[in-house]
């Protein structure tokens, strides 16, 4: 069986930037059923389907079963999640900052931790309104426009701004010219003791520290293997920050479930959404 894809990607308009980089449109048809992992990044989540809902199979968050949602929010996680499916799938996904989980969800990525959750919980009326004006449109630049509209109504409205020492540490995390950053170092250059940031950065992003750098380092990993053509492990390795190989296969089978060679083999939906895996998109927190 052979699928069809299309979709479109745009930044939103300029306000809301550092809260959110990316609205990815997909639209996939006639692929087989089957299963597909969504991968933890730097980005917390937000799906608006158009028709058919998400049917969560398998929840990174302990304790969260299986569910369906038209529209969903989810914050950082460290494992992944699966994505049952019968060969179709059409919405829009939001990549947001965990600055956008406070300013445009009202809360901080903390609250959220690995759970999914409706995106009424979070968005109220709003969500309502994309759901119904997105479901009405069928150009993805006219979509994507009633997204800056309402979305820019939420900036105006809510208020709220991350620890500029957090601010710091996130920035530093992501920062692709130390990937091996420590995180006593982080703790150092901030004034902090680490056990006081490790508790102050968990409550924020809802990972800690530590987590949140295997988080950077694995998704790094992730965009460089979509691009096209062969790939060598050992050079994404070394480019993604793992300390050789061996490190990135133990790090992909404790995250994604899988070696990243069987990720390559099996993911059968084409990946819409991926943008440059070089450009410093993730340095916003």
């Amino acid at each position: 069986m052979t699928g069809i894809s299309d979709g479109a990607r745009r930044r939103p308009a300029p306000p809301l930037r550092p809260y959110v980089r990316s609205y990815d449109g997909y639209r996939l048809t006639g692929f087989a059923p089957g299963t597909h992992l969504g991968l933890p990044s730097p980005d917390l989540t937000v799906v608006l389907t158009i028709g058919a809902p998400v049917e969560l199979a398998r929840a990174a968050a302990p304790g969260q079963g299986p569910g369906r949602f038209g529209a969903l929010a989810s914050g950082l996680a460290t494992t992944a999640v699966t994505i049952a499916h019968d060969g179709n799938q059409h919405g829009i996904q939001l990549a947001l900052t965990p600055a956008g989980a406070r300013v445009l969800l009202g809360v901080p990525a903390g609250a959220l931790g690995a759970w999914v959750v409706d995106l009424e919980d979070v968005l109220g009326a709003a969500a309502r309104e994309l759901a119904e004006r997105i479901a009405a449109t069928a150009e993805w630049e006219s979509r994507f426009r009633i997204l800056d509209e309402v979305l820019a109504r939420r900036l105006a409205a809510e208020r709220g701004e991350i620890d500029p020492h957090l601010r710091h540490v996130w920035s530093r995390l992501q920062d692709p010219r130390t990937p091996g950053v420590r995180i006593a170092d982080l703790a150092d250059e901030i004034g902090w003791s680490r056990r006081h940031l490790n508790a102050r950065f968990t409550a924020e992003f809802g990972v800690g520290p530590k987590e949140a750098a295997r988080v950077v380092r694995f998704d790094r990993s992730c965009r460089l293997l979509r691009r096209p053509g062969p790939h060598v492990l050992a050079d994404v390795a070394a480019r993604s920050g793992f300390y050789d190989q061996a490190h990135l296969a133990r790090e992909w089978r404790a995250i994604a479930g899988v070696p990243p060679s069987r990720w390559l083999r099996d993911e059968q939906f084409p990946i819409v959404q991926d943008g440059d895996p070089d450009a410093d998109e993730h340095w916003q927190p």
